[in-house]
């Protein structure tokens, strides 16, 4: 029996740096806690972090994901799709990241339906391709304890450059996600890259 499930519309940018900090962005602007970013970070040296807005939001991803630290922060990000720019300022992590075009994988990514009632029957049959294809990435999965969790690709542009700083460390020019974060089930695709998408989450307690 399907549970209660809950659905965010919205983006997800991932990037490295040379310093070997990985970085995932969620910006989301549908969703049953309205508009709202999260950060997870993973450090050079295996560190994972949350940055949240929010008790409510640290609460829901906590509860998702795995991290060593919560950090409860102001999380700003914006985007100015004219000169194709994402700013991002959370806690001690301020980031500068340049959109470029959009990747063949986008391409082909619109090509699909994206009403809602499709996301999870879409995300089961692109479960195997992107195994094969992209390293550490799953659409589909445990979410840990008793959810499970699908992510849905509408479209997917190029991260070009990046300048980020943690306090006031330069964490160097964008790099690969390598090797792949692990916050849980899924990874990024290793290219920095932001991609927009629905992810569904199915929490079978109370079903």
């Amino acid at each position: 029996m399907s549970g209660n499930r809950s659905s965010y519309l919205g983006h997800i940018a991932g990037f490295g740096t040379r310093e070997g900090t990985r970085v995932v962005v969620g910006r989301w602007l549908e969703s049953p806690l309205g508009r709202f970013a999260d950060v997870m970070v993973e450090r050079a040296d295996g560190t994972r972090l949350l940055l949240a807005p929010r008790e409510d939001v640290a609460e829901l991803v906590g509860e998702t994901y795995t991290f060593d630290a919560i950090h409860i922060v102001d999380v700003h990000v914006g985007a100015d799709r004219a000169a194709r720019r994402w700013s991002l300022a959370a806690g001690p992590l301020t980031a500068e990241m340049s959109i470029g075009s959009r990747t063949s994988l986008g391409h082909l990514l619109r090509l699909l339906p994206t009403a809602p009632g499709a996301a999870t029957v879409l995300a089961d049959l692109a479960d195997p391709i992107a195994r094969n294809l992209l390293d550490g990435v799953r659409t589909r999965g445990s979410a840990g304890g008793d959810r499970r969790e699908w992510y849905t690709a509408s479209d997917q542009h190029a991260i070009d450059a990046v300048r980020a700083t943690w306090g006031e460390r330069s964490l160097g020019g964008v790099a690969r996600i390598d090797p792949p974060v692990r916050f849980g089930f899924s990874s990024v695709p290793a290219v920095p890259s932001v991609t927009r998408v629905r992810t569904t989450i199915e929490d079978s307690q109370g079903a």
